[in-house]
């Protein structure tokens, strides 16, 4: 198995420009203990992005001996859920990782916030603004001609102050006011031409109920929440960097207990994969997908019950390092990952996906011979035993009466090694009316147990389970939700879900498994030999009655990838 290069320091793993940042912080004494938070907004399932977010908010305060905070965004009260805050604190604690303290929400500080705001507007740093959106936007300008000042900008303290207080107590429309900053609507910088602090919402907010019916923006929310809750390094993802400005211009200008640094760094961009959780919200609402946590979805919780580790992950999002760098991370890398920690840590097993009746003839009716297997080849992990008898069954494509060059399974006449056990000879083939081979009929060689025939080599080794006691179960093939490596670009006129693989799932019922498999909890991870590494699903899979979901394939079938 051949490792992605990767960029690496130390030789293990890609470079962090924060750590030696945070490392001279602490050695200057400009901070006594690193405080980092990690700020999902709770309006869907946590991604494969967020987890480059998590392992580096989380990680870098383990790394130094810090706290991170956990903390909701939660000021779009129409998108959010409980749900979703359930979900972004198990995904979480799921990877390996616990905040300190209780979960903090953005909505914990919507008094002081309020307060703030009445200060700048005393402070004649804030206004009320009758625009509608359509015509902010206008006066806004553009990224070449600056904005114009709002007809209301120059109200007065007085007439601010009381605007604010009836916008709180309701007596407005939504979309009809909203408070903006006075800053400099000539500014280069967008996000510094009077943006808005405040909107009219009426909408029930699910920490704070119906109290408010103002909601505050996301640039004024969260500074001023870093700074309330002390954090040292405030890390964001690169669209943030021209947000930075208006972030300190909020701490210069309202009495923060403290001011944050923040620090951006490039978001994880993964072909074959969709990360916009807008997106992945149109998936799950339109049916293409089974929910938040199907496995083909790029979510944590679909990667989880598809089989992937926490370690795997973790260890993914260490590989491809932190940098300021914008660019697409091969999903390859991802994939790797997984295979590396399943191939030390998953126990083997046999599963035969499709099959196909074999009767030993001269195999003596009634025998049934106890055969030990190791659960692992390098591991430690002890054994299974697999009952051996007269009938058994193998997966139907190792059987070929017309078989292509180079083929090294069973043919008419020829021999395989089933796994751990005999050496056996296809004799003869049955064939239903419509002339599909339905059973075959071998002889085995006795002598060949554990042991190779005399006179003569065999090659194939082919994968079993015994007839009588193999237990019957569902396989589930997934697959990459996308067959395009850039499912956003979609054909002229087209969406990005016209770039879905009508082959990322393939649902095999009556599937037979060894015996060992028939106790499997849900999250148990297998090799199925020669057929890749499974899981046995979260929600369907029953003891006695197991469903095994694909995780990914033993070697990488996307040839070049």
């Amino acid at each position: 198995m051949s490792k992605p290069s990767v960029e690496t320091k130390e030789g293990t793993a890609a470079a962090n420009f924060l750590r030696p940042i945070v490392q001279a912080d602490l050695d200057s004494g400009k901070h006594g203990k690193i405080v980092t938070r990690f700020p999902p907004e709770p309006n869907g399932y946590l991604h494969i992005g967020h987890a480059k977010s998590i392992c580096l908010n989380f990680g870098l305060a383990q790394e130094f001996g810090g706290e991170c905070n956990l903390r909701f965004d939660d000021t779009n009260p129409a998108k959010e859920d409980q749900e979703y805050i359930d979900a972004i604190e198990n995904d979480v604690k799921w990877l390996g990782f616990q905040w300190a303290g209780e979960p903090h929400y953005a909505s914990d500080y919507f008094d002081q916030l309020h307060d703030w705001a009445v200060e700048l507007i005393k402070a004649g740093k804030a206004f009320v603004c009758d625009l509608s959106p359509e015509q902010a936007r206008e006066y806004r300008g553009s990224l070449t001609e600056p904005g114009k000042n709002s007809p209301f900008r120059d109200r007065s303290v007085e007439e601010n102050l009381d605007l604010f207080a009836r916008m709180r107590a309701g007596e407005f429309p939504d979309g009809t006011r909203s408070l903006r900053a006075k800053i400099d609507m000539s500014s280069p910088n967008m996000n510094l031409r009077d943006p808005i602090l405040y909107r009219i919402r009426h909408a029930h907010h699910h920490q704070t109920g119906d109290k408010w019916c103002i909601y505050p923006s996301y640039d004024f929310t969260h500074g001023q929440s870093d700074a309330i809750e002390g954090i040292t390094h405030s890390i964001c993802t690169l669209e943030f960097e021209d947000h930075r400005p208006l972030y300190e211009w909020f701490l210069d200008n309202l009495p923060v207990p403290c001011k944050p640094r923040q620090y951006e760094f490039s978001r994880l961009n993964l072909n074959y994969t969709i990360t916009s959780k807008r997106k992945l919200k149109q998936l799950v609402d339109e049916g293409h997908v089974a929910g938040w946590d199907d496995p083909r979805m790029s979510t944590l919780s679909g990667y989880r019950r598809r089989g992937y580790t926490p370690e795997s992950i973790r260890n993914f999002c260490e590989m491809i390092g932190v940098n300021r760098a914008s660019g697409v991370v091969d999903i390859g890398m991802l994939e790797f990952a997984i295979r590396d920690h399943l191939d030390a840590t998953a126990p083997r097993a046999m599963c035969v996906l499709k099959p196909l009746k074999v009767v030993i003839t001269n195999y003596p009716e009634g025998k049934v011979e106890q055969l030990e297997l190791p659960r692992h080849p390098k591991q430690d992990m002890g054994v299974r035993m697999l009952p051996f008898s007269r009938e058994l069954y193998i997966d139907a494509g190792d059987f070929e009466e017309n078989p292509p060059a180079g083929y090294k399974r069973l043919v008419p006449g020829g021999e395989v090694r089933l796994r751990g056990s005999y050496v056996i000879r296809a004799d003869e083939a049955i064939k239903d009316e419509a002339g599909n081979v339905v059973e075959l009929r071998c002889s085995y060689d006795e002598n060949t147990l554990g042991k190779n025939p005399e006179g003569r080599k065999v090659k194939g080794v082919i994968h079993w389970v015994p007839a009588e006691g193999s237990i019957e179960c569902e396989v589930r093939l997934y697959d990459r939700l996308f067959r395009s490596p850039n499912p956003e670009k979609a054909e002229e006129g087209g969406s990005f879900l016209d770039n879905i693989n009508p082959e990322s799932l393939l649902v095999l019922k009556g599937c037979r498994a060894e015996p060992s498999l028939a106790q499997a909890q849900p999250e148990d991870r297998f090799q199925f030999e020669r057929e890749g590494y499974f899981c046995a699903d979260l929600k369907d899979s029953k003891p006695g009655a197991p469903v095994f979901n694909r995780t990914v394939t033993l070697r990488d079938s996307w040839g070049g990838q």
